[in-house]
């Protein structure tokens, strides 16, 4: 933490009762509503609020003044339906079923849908939602105003449907899906930002088309924010902001290479700020582990609701509330490739110092059709290859992508870009066979056969 929370007395202290173990300064009567506004593809990075440099994002940044900040939200899978089916359901992709892209969960599963509405809470969606099937497991109220299509060429929106189910009474929890910044990076003013004055990533190679297309993508990070601040707004003109929890994600990386569809941290590692008036300090930080299966357990605990058995995910509640400073040891992440390219399983684990990548089939190349195919010339990619053959670095930078070894090993806190592979070296061995074995066991108990896993999808 980076201010001392457990000095913070909550305003409410006298008033706390305590439900399923954890405070809650809500009577019966007037527990809190919550909405969850949900980012796509974002590069958390770019979040000046985390350390962003090419933007202002005034409204994202306002909650976290506002809330609690999360440095160590990490996704298990950085891909879209992976992710989200994490969110809802509290399992990890081999858990859930959806461990690939646009593969369905498992039919048998309850959601936050179920667990909120049994005590007594409505839960609406509004926006993608192209997880949310079939609608046995994902039983969401469906609430018109954000665009469901995440590669549709505009994100027209409007908040009147939003209003009038947050106005049909308490509690409720809303999430508000944007589509934003998803390719195909088609809305938002992308001549606010000057090609040339932008700061890459370092592990990008940097020509103009890179910085074009960046621009692109920062216009919908803009486009992001303000949605935001239309959402928290609307809750300001309605007088509900002091009795609900708003809760940003980040969800995962963007789509360029190295990011979305790796399990390097430019894809796995996510932001998330949580605003909970009068018991969560304003502007804290923490970098306690979680991951995505922990926030529906959470969101049940902090409403009154009993542990639920059988998930991967646990309530980290007591952090929000100042009472522990750390939630997990470790994080986990699985990636399969198929059907966005050839099979390229990979699996990692990390904490906050070191993190290990499995690549389970280092012969194969990895390749990913949406962001790899050089004969697409408007491709970031198709320029670093184009530099690759002349420049010693680029090409560098490109081997990293496409050709990986078995194992890498990184200090996350002195390279975190992961620039630089420490698996070979002797003084690391140990460390290595440690984490290994630890991630071993993880894939053991969650009957994750590997390489095995990552075939065509069947369709039953």
């Amino acid at each position: 933490m980076k201010k001392k929370i457990a000095d913070y007395r909550i305003l409410t202290v006298l008033l706390i009762t305590f439900c399923g173990g954890v405070a809650t300064a809500q009577s019966p009567e007037k527990r809190p509503n919550m909405i969850i506004i949900m980012a796509d593809d974002l590069d958390s990075r770019q979040l000046s609020c985390y350390g962003g440099q090419n933007l202002k994002t005034t409204h994202i940044d306002r909650l976290a003044s506002e809330g609690m900040k999360f440095s160590a939200l990490i996704a298990s899978e950085a891909m879209c339906i992976p992710t989200r089916a994490s969110l809802f359901t509290g399992l990890y992709p081999v858990g859930h079923g959806a461990y690939q892209n646009h593969k369905p969960v498992n039919r048998d599963l309850k959601s936050v849908a179920h667990y909120l509405n049994d005590l007594g809470y409505r839960v609406g969606l509004t926006g993608k939602d192209h997880v949310t099937h079939p609608r046995s497991v994902f039983p969401f109220d469906r609430v018109d105003g954000f665009e469901p299509n995440c590669v549709a060429s505009t994100d027209e929106y409007f908040l009147d449907s939003i209003r009038n189910y947050i106005g049909q009474g308490e509690p409720y929890c809303l999430f508000v899906m944007s589509i934003n910044p998803h390719a195909p990076w088609t809305v938002g003013n992308p001549d606010e930002f000057n090609p040339e004055e932008l700061v890459l990533p370092a592990h990008w190679v940097d020509t103009e088309r890179t910085r074009t297309e960046f621009c692109k993508y920062l216009a919908e990070v803009r486009r992001l924010d303000d949605q935001v601040g239309d959402i928290v707004g609307l809750l300001e003109e309605t007088g509900t902001t002091d009795n609900t929890i708003v809760i940003f994600l980040g969800e995962q990386g963007p789509q360029f290479p190295g990011g979305k569809w790796t399990l390097y941290d430019n894809g796995q590692k996510s932001s998330m700020i949580i605003k909970w008036p009068g018991n969560v300090q304003p502007g804290t930080e923490t970098d306690a582990i979680v991951q995505y299966e922990d926030i529906t357990p959470t969101l049940v605990d902090i409403v009154g609701g009993k542990p639920i058995t059988g998930l991967d995910g646990r309530s980290f509640a007591a952090v929000l509330v100042g009472k522990e400073m750390r939630h997990r040891d470790v994080a986990y992440g699985i990636h399969n490739n198929i059907p966005e390219g050839p099979a390229y399983p990979i699996r990692s684990i990390r904490d906050l110092h070191y993190k290990l990548i499995w690549n389970l089939t280092p012969d194969s190349t990895y390749y990913i059709k949406y962001m790899l195919n050089t004969a697409n010339k408007k491709l970031a990619w198709t320029s670093w290859m184009e530099r690759a053959a002349q420049d010693d670095r680029a090409k560098a930078l490109t081997e990293r992508i496409v050709r990986k070894p078995a194992i890498e090993f990184y200090d996350i806190v002195m390279d975190p870009f992961e620039l630089e592979n420490l698996a070979e070296k002797p003084e690391y061995r140990t460390l290595v066979q440690r984490y290994q074995a630890k991630l071993q066991g993880w894939m053991e108990a969650q009957g994750d056969e590997g390489a095995a896993l990552d075939v065509p999808i069947r369709r039953d």
